[in-house]
Formats: structure tokens, sequence, C-alpha cells
């Protein structure tokens, strides 16, 4: 057995990391985003999150959303764009700076933020409930140390 075929079939037996956290990540937006379309945002749909998962109450300014979210200003954009024309945030002034505009969500989107929040805390107590609380509080610890630890591979 050559080298690769060793290694395509220790694959086969073991989900690597990309795998594991792709498939949590692709399951979890897909229950969320059907608890949300049967809770009335239909047209909401993950690339949203990356704004709506990240505005405040009170709004941001597209290039903090960018920061926080990690995705470039442009897409942010894009998306902002798309929010509101589905009636999930509106542009104000910033009152910091009235050259900067705000995102700011609608009675709507702060209805989705709230839901969103809700479905994703009831499918972490699913969990929980399934690890128990010191196993899943110890997975989350583990899980965020190499979520940040991967973040940095670009960082001197």
């Amino acid at each position: 057995m050559t080298r690769l075929e060793a290694a395509m079939a220790d694959t086969a037996r073991e989900a690597d990391l990309g795998m594991l956290v792709g498939q949590l990540g692709r399951s979890v937006q897909e229950e969320l985003f059907a608890r949300l379309a049967e809770q009335g945002h239909r047209h909401v749909r993950p690339r949203h999150g990356t704004v709506l998962a990240f505005l405040p109450p009170d709004g941001a300014r597209a290039t903090e959303l960018a920061q926080r979210s990690g995705q470039h200003k442009q897409i942010v954009g894009v998306i902002v764009d798309e929010l509101v024309e589905l009636g999930y945030v509106r542009r104000e002034p910033d009152p910091r700076d009235r050259r900067a505009k705000l995102v700011v969500p609608t009675e709507s989107g702060l209805d989705e933020i709230d839901k969103a929040r809700a479905i994703l805390a009831l499918i972490e107590q699913r969990h929980r409930l399934e690890l128990g609380d010191d196993a899943y509080r110890t997975f989350k610890t583990a899980l965020e140390r190499v979520a940040r630890a991967q973040r940095s591979w670009q960082q001197p």
C-alpha cells in the first residue's frame, strides 16, 4: 500500500476537522433557516447571517460588521442591500459622524435576530443534554480554542 492509499484509507475511517466542522455548520444552518422559515422569515438565507448575527439593536457601520464577521466590506455591502430590500435593516446617518451610515435592524430584523438566537439556544440545549453539562462545556471551550488558533494561521 502506498502512502497516498494509506492516507486515503485513514480519511475514510476518520473524518478530519474540516469535514466535521463543515458537517456541523451545514446541519446547524439547515435547521436554523428551516425553523426561521416556519416562523415567518422564509426569505432570510445563511449569507444574511454575516450581518444579522453581528448586528446590535442600535446598529453598526458596515465596516464594523465586516470586522466582526470576518467578511470583506464589499460583501457586507451587498448583503446589507439585500436586507434593506427584504425589510430587515435600514441605513441611517451615524450620529457620531453624519457622513457615515449605520445599518440598523427594523422591527422585522429584530424579530429575526431574536428568533434565530432562540433557535440556536434550543439547538445548544439539545446537544448539552446529549453530552451532559461538563462534556458540552469542555467541547465548546475546546472548539473556541481551536477556532481562535485556526484564525491566527496568517498572523505573524
